[in-house]
């Protein structure tokens, strides 16, 4: 963060002369914030061409090597893949950093997928994960995979989980500053018909509603205080009432920092981790 305090250093006495003191410290967080998703948005636009074509798919390791007296090695227990899917007209560049830690960090088989900037259905969008997610467990041998979805992917693969069946598929469900309940920001962006699917009220967040007895698959959603393109923030909480959710506030970042941010990177690894995962991250993150 010390880009931005150096940034925001000039404004800050007039900030704590003029406002009250717990005024003061939230305007700073959001003046930082803002300063921040300023500057990953420049980063972002840099690397947005190299994301625009499909991600090369990983070779499957060999099996393993037998021992010397002839007879196989058990197979090592290994995670499930991590399915990476982004936002409303991004692509898979946003998930550089976080893809370089889940495989570094995590260990497991990571793999992000680019959707259309013309899809124009949830519905549609989450048919098309669900083939890409039977190839993933058809070339990797894996019965299941865990999926971690930024703003609008998310949606999609809650979608898919919680209407197509995705539950057999989809062990963990990671979602990154999505508008589950739906967000009323940018009024004037109802002209896109997706768009006008993530409001509140809209069709496919009325059938996320409903109930979903018996759903296998764990939901963590990160969900941040200073996310401007969630209206209300809260939004972006899973509540429902079928559902196995932990929701993790993130205070100090916005939107567009929830898929680069270290911590929430450390955040997302323990929610892949099959041990209890609420219990290590339920108090939030503070990352400012």
């Amino acid at each position: 963060m010390k880009v931005t305090e150096v940034l925001l250093e000039p404004f800050l006495p007039f900030c704590r002369r003029f406002l009250p003191s717990r005024l003061a410290g939230l305007s700073l967080a959001l003046l930082k914030s803002t300063a921040l998703e300023a500057a990953i948005l420049a980063g972002h636009l840099l690397l947005y061409p190299t994301g625009l074509t499909p991600e090369r798919r990983p070779a499957v390791p060999p099996a393993p090597p037998a021992e010397p007296d002839g007879t196989a090695r058990l197979p090592v227990r290994a995670a499930p893949p991590v399915v990476l899917l982004h936002g409303f007209i991004d692509n898979r560049s946003v998930f550089v950093l976080l893809r370089r830690t889940l495989a570094q960090h995590g260990g497991q088989r990571v793999e992000s997928l680019n959707y259309s900037p013309l899809t124009c259905d949830i519905r549609t969008a989450a048919e098309l994960l669900g083939r890409h997610v039977e190839e993933i467990c058809e070339r990797t041998g894996s019965g299941r995979v865990d999926i971690v979805g930024h703003s609008l992917g998310g949606l999609i693969a809650r979608y898919y989980v919680q209407r197509l069946g995705g539950d057999l598929r989809v062990r963990t469900l990671v979602t990154l500053g999505t508008p589950h309940s739906g967000t009323r920001v940018a009024p004037l962006a109802d002209a896109h018909p997706i768009v006008r699917q993530m409001r509140p009220g809209s069709a496919v967040i009325e059938e996320l509603a409903r109930p979903a007895p018996g759903c296998r698959t764990r939901f963590v959603s990160f969900w941040s205080d200073l996310d401007s393109l969630m209206e209300p923030v809260e939004t972006a909480r899973v509540d429902h009432p079928d559902l196995l959710a932990t929701n993790v506030r993130v205070t100090g970042i916005g939107h567009l920092a929830l898929p680069i941010h270290p911590a929430v990177a450390t955040g997302i690894r323990q929610a892949l981790d099959e041990t209890h995962p609420e219990e290590r991250i339920a108090g939030g993150l503070t990352v400012a």
